[in-house]
């Protein structure tokens, strides 16, 4: 016998006749015979039976009180088996959106599982969107290499068209003396004079400093608040974002809200609801969940357009000659309304 396969031997549940079985794992596998050969008790009452038996004297004594326990299916052994699911064959759910994984619960756990280990990503850039907080930050900016020279940066437009006269004004009132406007800095008493028919970037320089060495002295935790509190008013000025940017290397943007920085795509924090179909949270805005829509065909419904009305060339309303009076009438009535 193969590793790879489940191997029954003996099995005499109900009108099985002391039967040896060889099924291949990791396929789909078809039990036919006519009624009343031992289907079921091949595949329920012995099998499933074996499997779930199994899985149950796993759990603690404490879980197996709230379980069913199966006998022993008569059968001398079974080998290669693991725990065990069944679903009914004659299914009572009718609900279109009824699918394997419903019916056995397994997908509540499934959305459980995507919901604690998923990571969400930006449907339009494809980029990770993360959550972090102040810590978080200040711990990758520690983390850069010591004396690394850097400005932390508060975004206040990002690729949006305008002179935006506003946020500068702004910057000013503030006690912000520089500014970078897509990529130079320049100071923020300085007349500015923007395009604006095109896009602009504008991020208020809240800090300029170099990482500090790894230390546990008053200098070294001076170094540590002093970026913390430049970290804590980028985000209140950038709405929620911070950008670090090192004389070399990649910027790092910062989010302490499941958003893009790029995009501005704000997403809720992801929970179970977020992957049921059954839930307007987690369903397609478009099918509802059932996978499917129903449209109406136009070369169905006129199937010959090169004829009147009177001919039938809306064909769900035309049934011949039977119908030809209701037909008429009904023109008629269209014709009075819309003036035809």
């Amino acid at each position: 016998m193969a590793d790879n396969s489940i191997l029954v031997k003996g099995a005499r549940q109900h009108n099985l006749k002391n039967i040896d079985v060889v099924i291949p794992r990791d396929e789909l596998v078809v039990i036919t015979g006519l009624s009343g050969s031992g289907k079921s008790s091949l595949a329920f009452d012995t099998i499933y039976a074996e499997g779930q038996r199994r899985y149950v004297e796993s759990l603690s004594a404490y879980a197996r009180q709230f379980l069913g326990q199966m006998d022993k299916p008569d059968v001398d052994y079974i080998t290669g088996l693991s725990p065990a699911i069944s679903i009914d064959q004659k299914g009572a759910s009718h609900n279109p959106r009824s699918t394997v994984g419903t019916v056995t619960e397994i997908y509540d756990y499934l959305r459980l599982l995507y919901a604690r280990i998923g990571r969400p990503h930006c449907p339009n850039c494809g980029r990770p969107i993360e959550q972090q907080t102040v810590e978080q930050i200040v711990d990758a900016v520690l983390a850069l290499p010591p004396g690394t020279r850097l400005m932390i940066l508060a975004p206040l437009v990002q690729h949006r068209k305008g002179e935006h006269l506003g946020v500068f004004e702004d910057v000013r009132k503030a006690g912000y003396v520089r500014v970078r406007v897509d990529g130079e800095i320049h100071d923020v008493s300085t007349d500015f004079k923007l395009d604006k028919y095109k896009n602009h970037s504008i991020e208020v320089v809240v800090d300029r400093l170099a990482v500090p060495e790894p230390g546990e002295g008053d200098e070294a935790r001076a170094d540590v608040g002093r970026i913390a509190d430049s970290v804590e008013a980028a985000l209140r000025l950038g709405g929620g974002l911070v950008l670090v940017a090192p004389q070399q290397g990649e910027e790092l943007l910062f989010s302490e809200h499941f958003a893009c920085g790029q995009c501005g795509i704000s997403l809720p924090e992801i929970a179970p609801r977020n992957f049921s179909f059954n839930s307007p949270h987690g369903a397609c805005p478009t099918c509802t969940g059932l996978g499917s829509r129903l449209e109406v065909d136009p070369t169905l419904v006129v199937p010959h357009p090169e004829k009147s009305l009177a001919q039938g060339a809306i064909a769900p309303w035309f049934r011949g000659s039977s119908g030809e009076g209701y037909y008429l009438a009904l023109l008629e009535g269209l014709a009075g309304e819309y003036g035809f």
